[in-house]
C-alpha cells in the first residue's frame, strides 16, 4: 500500500525535474541579439535569433547584442602640439560584427573598446595644435574613427562614428584666443583699408593720365567740381583754375594773359 501510494510522488518529482531541465535548456533569442555556444568550454557554434536549446552542464551560452551601441567617452587631459593644456571629450559609435571574435578574442569587448577610445583620443589630439583642434574638428573624428576601427577590427567590432563633443580651455588661455582673434581683425582691417587705398591710388592715376591728355575733360571736370561746391551753403570759395583752362574758353585767356604780361612790362619800364 505505501508503494502505491509512494510511486504518484515519484513520478511527480521525476516529471518536475524533467520540466526544470527544460525550462532552464530553452533560450529564445531577440532580432538583435546572437547567442554564441560552448560545448564543453570549447566554441561549437553562433545560434540565433529564435528558440535554441542549450543542453545543461554541457553547453553553455554567452548572450551578445548587435545594435549600436553608444560610448561616452570621459573628459580626457590632453596637451597639444603648441603645449596648451585641453579637457576633450569624445562620443564613439560602434557595433559587434562577428559575436564569436568579440566573445574570445577579447575578455570584456564594451571595457576594451572604452579603453582604447581614451588613449586613442589622447594620442591623436596631441599631435595637433589648439586651432586644429578647434577648426578642423571632422578632420579629427575622422582620423580617431580609422585608428579605432583598425585596432578593434581584431576584436569582431567595426566603429562606425567618433564625435569630439567638447574642447573645453582654461580661463587664462581664453581671455589669450580672444585677443588674438582682436589682433587679426585689426589686421585684416589694415590690410583691406591698405588695399582699397592702393587700388584707388590706381584708379586716380589713370584718370589724372586721361585728363592730362584731353583739355575738354579737364574742363568739364572743373565744372562738375564748381556745381558741387556752389550747392554748398558757404560764403567764400577758394577754387584754382589753371590758366590753360581759360585758353580754352574762346580765346578769353589770352586776353587775361596778355593784360598779365603788360602790367610785368610797366614794372620792368
Amino acid at each position: 500500500m505505501e508503494m502505491m501510494l509512494s510511486a504518484p510522488y515519484v513520478i511527480g518529482f521525476v516529471l518536475l525535474l524533467v520540466l526544470l531541465i527544460l525550462g532552464s535548456s530553452i533560450r529564445i533569442l531577440r532580432e538583435y541579439q546572437r547567442g554564441v555556444i560552448f560545448l564543453l568550454g570549447r566554441f561549437q557554434k553562433v545560434k540565433g535569433p529564435g528558440l535554441i536549446i542549450v543542453v545543461p552542464l554541457i553547453q553553455q551560452m554567452v548572450r551578445v547584442g548587435l545594435r549600436t551601441n553608444v560610448l561616452d567617452v570621459p573628459e580626457q587631459d590632453v596637451i597639444s602640439k603648441d603645449n596648451v593644456s585641453v579637457k576633450v571629450n569624445a562620443v564613439v559609435y560602434y557595433r559587434v560584427m562577428d559575436p564569436q571574435r568579440a566573445i574570445i578574442e577579447v575578455e570584456d569587448y564594451e571595457f576594451a573598446t572604452s579603453q582604447l577610445a581614451q588613449t586613442t583620443l589622447r594620442s591623436i589630439l596631441g599631435q595637433h595644435e589648439l586651432d586644429e583642434m578647434l577648426s578642423e574638428r571632422e578632420a579629427l573624428n575622422a582620423d580617431i574613427q580609422r585608428i579605432l576601427d583598425e585596432e578593434t577590427d581584431a576584436w569582431g567590432i567595426k566603429v562606425s562614428n567618433v564625435e569630439l563633443k567638447h574642447v573645453d580651455l582654461d580661463e587664462s588661455m581664453i581671455r589669450a584666443i580672444a585677443k588674438q582673434a582682436e589682433a587679426e581683425r585689426a589686421r585684416r582691417a589694415k590690410v583691406i583699408n591698405a588695399e582699397g587705398e592702393l587700388q584707388a591710388s590706381h584708379k586716380m592715376l589713370e584718370a589724372a593720365k586721361i585728363l592730362g591728355e584731353r583739355a575738354e575733360a579737364m574742363q568739364l571736370r572743373y565744372l562738375s567740381a564748381v556745381q558741387e561746391i556752389a550747392g554748398e551753403r558757404t560764403n567764400t570759395i577758394v577754387f584754382p583754375l589753371p590758366l590753360d583752362f581759360f585758353r580754352g574758353l574762346g580765346g578769353h585767356g589770352g586776353g587775361t594773359s596778355g593784360g598779365g604780361g603788360g602790367g610785368d612790362g610797366g614794372d620792368e619800364a
